[in-house]
């Protein structure tokens, strides 16, 4: 899962991201570093206070050596060294011997996601069995989705144009229904583009912020393959869908050496693709922590990042494991959206992966083993299975808008809390705010 907000501390920073009309032309380096001041907007100071909360007398040189394992995420910007502005959270997250001390002092209660899918999951596997057909247990609700410009952040007279995240309607997991929205004129992004939005604009106004909504209806499945072995049959290498999605993609799903013989390691001696893929997905549960992640637009190469970093978030994991697969010639592409479950939605991030004779299946990497996972089936839900609590917004990562945008996006990458610019320029997260409410049917 991602993280839902900023630090209260980033929030000073926001100056620095907002856009503003200027003599001088657009710079995605400029444009880059603001970004990075924003991610990256605590001083040590900050940061070690948040550590003696777990160990009163940190010193200087353990600072020094999490720094060094990467567990303690900083970067020297502008001449002074700066640290992510979830550092502190994270490196109790990461470092085992940290962790080992947090759960010491508070305990470890299961997640809300946790809880909802120890009963999900359960209900999922007894309904494929029992109706034999994937995609079961739906979970129906009603959803408003608002994204409010700050004050002032455009001129008066402006026009702020908008793009929210909207349900998918061409996957079989899910139907949806728009029931309103809050410009009478508004534009659905067609089918065949990989990011799922609802398009409005609205003019600013004096001393009021700009806002968008809209409301809609959908039904999620939950789903699920007790794939075997032998029931995965040898693909067709020269079929489009083959070569499209065991292919490079710029600029997070690239073959580096060290990438590829990552790979050759993992699924040294197996040929079945299934039992490649999971190799890999356990490869990748047992040695990366979930940990709050810096914007993807900040980060040259995601599946590399992790590896270096030694954890990722739901969408960095997901790019590693699509990446190794495609590698291992196993088709495999990036899905994300939310996670919708009661007291828990998020966003989130997860894959798919093609099966000859079976087809496209879900897997969530950052999910993996559940800890509640009472057998071996249950173990491996995540690697051919998702839960009922979804809504999926995107097929693909980095792709057009449409209606195309004029600067670059917020996140460049995914594509979950919407977008916004106007004639000046992009708006950034830090000018804006998004919710969520959700109203479960049945």
């Amino acid at each position: 899962m991602k993280s839902l907000t900023y630090a209260a501390l980033c929030l000073l920073l926001s100056s620095a991201c907002q856009t503003r009309p200027s003599a001088t032309p657009y710079s995605w380096e400029t444009d880059l570093h603001q970004r990075l001041l924003t991610d990256f907007c605590l001083t040590e100071p900050q940061v070690k206070d948040y550590i003696r909360k777990y160990i009163p007398d940190v010193t200087d040189k353990q600072m020094r050596a999490w720094e060094e394992t990467k567990a303690l995420e900083c970067m020297t910007l502008d001449g002074e060294k700066r640290y992510f502005r979830n550092a502190g959270p994270n490196l109790f997250r990461i470092d085992p011997t940290c962790r080992d001390i947090k759960l010491a002092k508070e305990g470890e209660a299961p997640s809300v996601t946790d809880q909802v899918n120890r009963q999900n999951i359960p209900e999922i596997m007894a309904a494929v069995r029992k109706e034999g057909q994937p995609r079961v247990a739906p979970k129906r609700m009603r959803v408003t989705y608002t994204l409010t410009v700050d004050t002032n952040a455009v001129p008066p007279g402006k026009v702020v144009r908008c793009w929210l995240p909207y349900p998918r309607a061409d996957h079989p997991r899910q139907q949806v229904k728009l029931l309103a929205t809050s410009e009478p004129q508004c534009q659905l992004a067609p089918s065949d583009c990989r990011h799922s939005t609802l398009y409005m604009e609205k003019l600013a106004e004096a001393g009021r912020p700009t806002v968008f909504s809209e409301t809609f209806e959908y039904t999620s499945y939950g789903e699920w393959h007790p794939i075997r072995p032998e029931d995965v049959q040898p693909y067709d290498t020269t079929a489009a869908l083959y070569r499209e999605y065991t292919a490079e993609r710029e600029k997070h799903i690239v073959f580096t050496p060290r990438l590829r013989r990552l790979a050759d390691s993992l699924t040294q001696g197996e040929s079945n693709p299934w039992l490649k893929a999971r190799r890999i997905f356990r490869w990748i549960n047992d040695r990366f922590p979930w940990a709050s992640a810096r914007e993807y637009s900040t980060i040259e190469n995601i599946p590399e990042y992790v590896l270096d970093n030694g954890h990722g978030d739901c969408g960095q994991v997901s790019l590693l494991f699509i990446t190794l697969c495609r590698i291992c010639g196993i088709p495999a592409h990036f899905q994300s959206g939310f996670m919708m479950h009661p007291g828990g939605w998020n966003l989130h991030d997860w894959a798919e992966i093609y099966l000859e004779g079976i087809g496209w299946v879900p897997v969530d990497q950052s999910f993996g083993v559940p800890s509640f996972a009472r057998n071996e089936e249950e173990e491996y839900f995540f690697l051919g299975g998702i839960d009922s609590w979804r809504m999926l917004v995107n097929q693909d990562y980095g792709m057009p808008l449409v209606p195309a945008k004029q600067y670059p996006r917020s996140e460049t990458v995914d594509f979950q809390r919407g977008e916004v610019e106007w004639e000046g320029g992009n708006l950034y997260f830090t000018d804006w705010t998004y919710d969520m409410e959700i109203d479960y049917l049945d």
